[in-house]
């Protein structure tokens, strides 16, 4: 099937799919989940040959790990589709109303964007999160994995389509795109796809951003910090810092430049290189910092670097402000944290980082839609556009405006036959 087919099959489906009821988006859902789990062998042994065949084409390791979908990695999609369906149909929320006039009213009302085009690598479980993401909230989507992922997405794309319309979804609705040629036809596809989402290099995000007229949400680096201020708390500090590191490295919400208060510098490096080294972190510090402890030396590109491996620059900073200057010089907008016991530090901190998602005393690793709630998601916007930070359901959803009335016309207000009231309903 053509990509312009493909495409407009998921226009029609969606469609269909924004008018279905909640109830049966959510069978679909648990269909999905429970075919997902009665089908791990077969997915298990689809992901061994990508696997297989990455390795012999030497894939980066940081990579392979994203590419890895075995029982870890099926039990967090598969919690994800239960958070899902717990949650509240978004479609046709009601999100403001106005009585224009007696027997006029106007409802702002919450809708699909339509059709989502979401291009990424490596990771099969980002493919079941999309869809199922998409499903819930009433899009249609064009998937293009990467092809290191080929056979894992083909069998997770297939699952999820036909344990879906099984349950009463569209058929159509999800559609797998697989070959390079083809994302540069979907580029081209304005007047079918709504909005494409790229998770990938900074390059390639720049490259779909500038070869499309079609809206792009996404983001290209995740330069994450944590400062670690001088009223910190060394025993939550250092806890925060390996957690925010190390819990799973190959991640765009995992800190890569560590800003350390001079203050704090003598008591809490000694220890967080200890424990960093339990991890097999390489650390590379500034000259204050290899002064403290061992450590390569730093230099300007690591403080730009999104490393995704077990790799951390760390600087020490004369205050707060200086922090927040090394964030705003390097980091991507993504997630940046403050470790303090100074509550009032820790506010004037989060009101001026210009950043998705700012945090106080906890690792950056909670920047995800699943831990914020959002039942998964499909990545993370550092643009300011509706949706930003970790993008759910919320973030795949429009409005559309309604109005009722009863033979109301224009004329009889602009003759001043009638006058507006403009009237807030609950």
């Amino acid at each position: 099937m053509k990509v312009s087919e493909a495409a407009q099959s998921a226009k029609e489906g969606s469609r269909r799919l924004a008018a279905l009821k909640g109830e049966i988006k959510n069978r679909a859902l648990k269909e999905i989940a429970g075919t997902l789990n009665s089908r791990a062998k077969d997915i298990f042994a689809a992901n061994d040959k990508d696997l297989l065949r990455s390795k012999e084409e030497n894939l980066a390791a940081p990579l392979l790990k994203r590419l890895t979908f075995k029982e870890d990695k099926l039990n967090e999609v598969v919690r994800g589709i239960e958070s899902l369906i717990g949650l509240e149909d978004p479609v046709g929320k009601k999100l403001q109303a106005t009585e224009l006039d007696e027997g006029l009213n106007l409802y702002k009302v919450a809708c699909p964007i339509g059709v989502i085009g979401m291009i990424f690598e490596s990771r099969p479980d980002a493919l079941v999160q999309i869809a199922t993401l998409c499903l819930k909230s009433g899009n249609g989507v064009l998937l293009k994995g990467g092809s290191e992922a080929k056979e894992t997405n083909r069998i997770l794309a297939r699952i999820i389509h036909e344990a879906s319309v099984k349950a009463g979804c569209p058929e159509g609705w999800l559609q797998l795109v697989e070959s390079r040629e083809e994302v540069q036809e979907m580029l081209a596809l304005d007047h079918l796809i709504d909005l494409i989402i790229p998770r990938g290099s900074n390059s390639f995000v720049q490259y779909i951003m500038k070869n499309s007229n079609i809206p792009v949400m996404g983001h290209a680096d995740g330069i994450c910090h944590l400062y670690i201020d001088e009223a910190a708390d060394i025993e939550k500090a250092v806890p925060i810092a390996v957690d925010s590191k190390t819990q799973y490295v190959a991640v765009c919400n995992a800190m890569e430049t560590l800003l350390v208060h001079k203050n704090t510098a003598p008591e809490l490096l000694p220890k967080l290189e200890k424990a960093l080294k339990g991890k097999n972190v390489e650390i590379r510090g500034c000259g204050e910092t290899l002064e403290i402890i061992d450590a390569l030396k730093a230099d300007e590109t690591d403080w730009a670097t999104e490393y995704l491996d077990y790799i951390l620059s760390i600087k020490i900073v004369d205050s707060m402000d200086a922090a927040i200057d090394h964030i705003h010089r390097y980091g991507s907008g993504h997630t940046d944290g403050i470790v303090t016991e100074n509550a009032e530090l820790a506010e004037e901190f989060m009101n001026r980082v210009d950043t998705a998602d700012v945090f106080w005393n906890c690792s950056t690793r909670f920047a995800d839609g699943y831990r914020f709630g959002l039942g998964a998601e499909v990545g993370v916007s550092t643009g300011k556009i509706h949706a930003r930070g970790p993008v759910g359901m919320e973030g795949l959803m429009i409005y559309k405006w309604r109005l009722y009335g009863d033979g109301h016309i224009v004329e009889d207000y602009s003759s001043g036959k009638k006058s507006f009231t403009h009237k807030k309903l609950d």
